[in-house]
């Protein structure tokens, strides 16, 4: 920091002295001692959605928790009392204050993606549970209450023995996104079960009494209920409190949230007041981590980081407390870890295969790398003779989404973790997989077409898009899709009139066009191209038919290879999404804390750009794959 930037900080701190009762009662409430203005280097500021629910109370503790670990840092935080204005208000008096970094939890996601779009650009902005719409923040860190509700409904499904059963589902506000998706989740599972009934209700304030209040209005109606779910552990206890009062004692709970300490979901379930919690981690810890991170731009930080849930009974409670209390240790060993990767059959590929054995080199990692050549059975194959020879960690970019759960369960059964480098893939039981490193591939076909929306806004309907597919099956080819069309409904005159795939290479992309000029009149607008090496395939075979790339027909790519890079330069290209390949270093040091007992996120999704003619000059300079 500069010496203006210092001054300027001591002033703000002088004024804030004035309101010195404020300050003394947030450092009673943080436990950190108060800080001079010549001490603080950073200054973090905190706009919480509300103060209120018992889970943003722990978030906060633990935020202030860790900031005690930083004796050049001072927190400051606001409380938006569950209202969008308000918190708007308290944003923009933030950044009066001089916070040099924004950690924001939404009370509205959509009315606060503005806000925090702005405020981007102008300071690192941390964004915690709610995720804002698109791309403008510096990281997300939150829970996946999907797979949480997924969770709450195994756990039902158990306890109902697969028998008839009825559930009394206790929600908060049904607008909510964390409601909507627990309530998804828990769908999606007891509607494999035709036996189990459910009906909900829902609990605004989301409070152990209000709960408990709404619980005893059921009166004698409890005694067809077998099963409660609550949305989180307080509405649970406030449930509980309800039928032993009304005298209905069989009645099983589940709850969410697994927090330790006096009516924590941990110790009710240790008390037998519910059956079982499913733990929703704050990220709070992990919020200043990565803010002290982002502010000594330390690289490789990620964009998104999607925190790992658990079921936790009175049979492994005992574990799960003895897992969170204890220490991180480094192997004292070399590591060996099995790579089952693709193949190489793009520039890409060739890039992020050689990040990996690169980091896995610079890590003291010993590296069994096999290519499966876009074959899933050689891939399987690999991975059984990994397992045989008794690797630490196996990790798989698979070819495919489809396929894996026999040889991930075998996996398991040998004890070895499992994690997906670059592509995801669709399992029944999410547990087999680790965690995911690398990008959100909905989320780049999503940008795709808003650039394209954007650059065409002003010309003339309709608009002809032909689409290059990637491989068939693959989560890249599957959600780049699937990103690029949720934008494609919301724009009339825009359509798909011709899509293929091309395996994601140079060949393949010149083969779709070739063939498409084998039947038709040129008549294409758009070209969306799921990878540069089709892009780039495209592009020859529009040159050799003389149509002008980039000038007659806009070409839209993904990757940001240094080869599609220079023909953005040309104007061969006129936008490239960013797909990261070189997960090499997040990987290996993933491995590294796996190895060494920490727990790894559930997803850690990479930082991307986008490139057009105006900003790429400086990209490219720096590019080296």
């Amino acid at each position: 920091m500069n010496e203006d930037g210092q001054n300027i900080k001591k002033i703000i701190w002088r004024v804030l002295a004035m309101l010195a009762l404020i300050l003394m009662l947030l450092s009673m409430f943080s436990g950190c001692p108060p800080k001079s203005p010549d001490e603080v280097e950073y200054l973090i500021g905190i706009s919480q959605a509300n103060m209120r629910e018992p889970w943003r109370l722990v978030l906060m503790k633990e935020i202030q928790e860790e900031a005690k670990k930083y004796d050049n840092v001072r927190i400051v935080s606001t409380d938006a009392t569950q209202n969008s204005d308000k918190q708007v208000s308290d944003i923009k008096r933030l950044l009066d204050y001089g916070v040099d970094l924004l950690i924001v939890s939404p009370c509205d996601a959509q009315k606060i993606t503005p806000v925090v779009s702005d405020v981007y650009q102008s300071i690192p902005v941390v964004v915690l549970d709610r995720a804002v719409e698109g791309f403008d923040y510096s990281l997300f860190i939150g829970p996946d209450n999907t797979i949480i509700g997924k969770q709450a409904g195994e756990a039902v499904v158990e306890l109902a023995a697969g028998e008839q059963a009825r559930v009394l589902e206790i929600c908060g506000d049904t607008s909510a996104q964390a409601t909507i998706d627990r309530s998804k989740g828990f769908s999606y599972v007891i509607g494999d079960y035709p036996g189990i009934q459910s009906m909900q209700i829902s609990v605004p304030t989301e409070a152990r009494d209000a709960a408990e209040e709404q619980v005893l209005k059921y009166g004698q109606e409890l005694e067809n209920i077998d099963v409660i779910f609550a949305h989180n552990d307080y509405m649970a206890l406030g449930a509980y409190r309800a039928v032993m009062k009304l005298g209905y004692q069989d009645i099983k709970i589940v709850g969410i949230d697994g927090f330790t300490g006096e009516d924590g979901g941990l110790e009710l379930v240790r008390r037998g007041i519910i059956s079982e919690t499913i733990t929703c981690p704050t990220g709070g810890k992990e919020a200043v981590q990565y803010a002290m991170d982002i502010l000594k731009e330390v690289s490789g930080v990620p964009k998104q980081v999607i925190l790992r849930s658990h079921r936790v009974t009175k049979e492994n409670l005992d574990e799960y407390q003895a897992r969170l209390e204890a220490q991180p240790v480094k192997a004292d060993r070399i590591i060996q870890v099995g790579y089952a990767q693709v193949g190489t059959e793009s520039t890409f590929r060739i890039a992020a295969n050689n990040s990996v054995k690169a980091a896995a080199k610079d890590e003291g990692i010993n590296l069994l790398s096999l290519d499966a050549d876009q074959d899933q059975e050689r891939q399987i194959a690999a991975v059984r003779e990994f397992i045989a020879r008794g690797v630490d960690v196996i990790v798989i970019s698979p070819v495919v989404e489809t396929g894996w759960d026999e040889v991930l369960q075998e996996a398991r059964d040998a004890g070895i973790p499992v994690l997906l480098s670059d592509r995801k893939i669709m399992v029944e039981d999410d547990s087999l997989v680790m965690s995911y490193i690398g990008a959100d591939f909905i989320e780049e076909g999503r940008r795709a077409m808003k650039w394209l929306l954007e650059e065409t806004k002003s010309q003339k309907k309709p608009i002809k898009i032909m689409e290059l597919q990637g491989t068939k099956g693959a989560s890249p080819t599957t959600e780049r899709k699937q990103g690029f069309e949720d934008a494609l409904l919301t724009a009339p005159g825009y359509s798909i009139v011709y899509s293929r795939g091309g395996d994601f290479t140079y060949e393949g992309g010149k083969r779709i066009v070739e063939e498409y000029l084998k039947e038709h009149e040129w008549e294409i607008d758009v070209i969306f191209s799921h990878n540069d090496d089709m892009a780039l395939g495209a592009v020859e075979a529009l040159e050799e038919h003389d149509i002008n790339p980039g000038v007659d027909v806009k070409i839209i790519s993904v990757d940001g290879t240094k080869p599609a890079l220079t023909a953005l330069q040309e104007g061969k290209i006129n936008c490239v999404v960013e797909c990261n390949p070189l997960l090499g270093p997040q990987l290996m040091k993933a491995v590294g804390d796996l190895t060494s007992g920490k727990e790894l996120p559930l997803r850690i999704i990479t930082d991307e750009k986008i490139f057009t003619k105006e900003n790429i000059n400086r990209e490219i300079k720096n590019r080296n794959y």
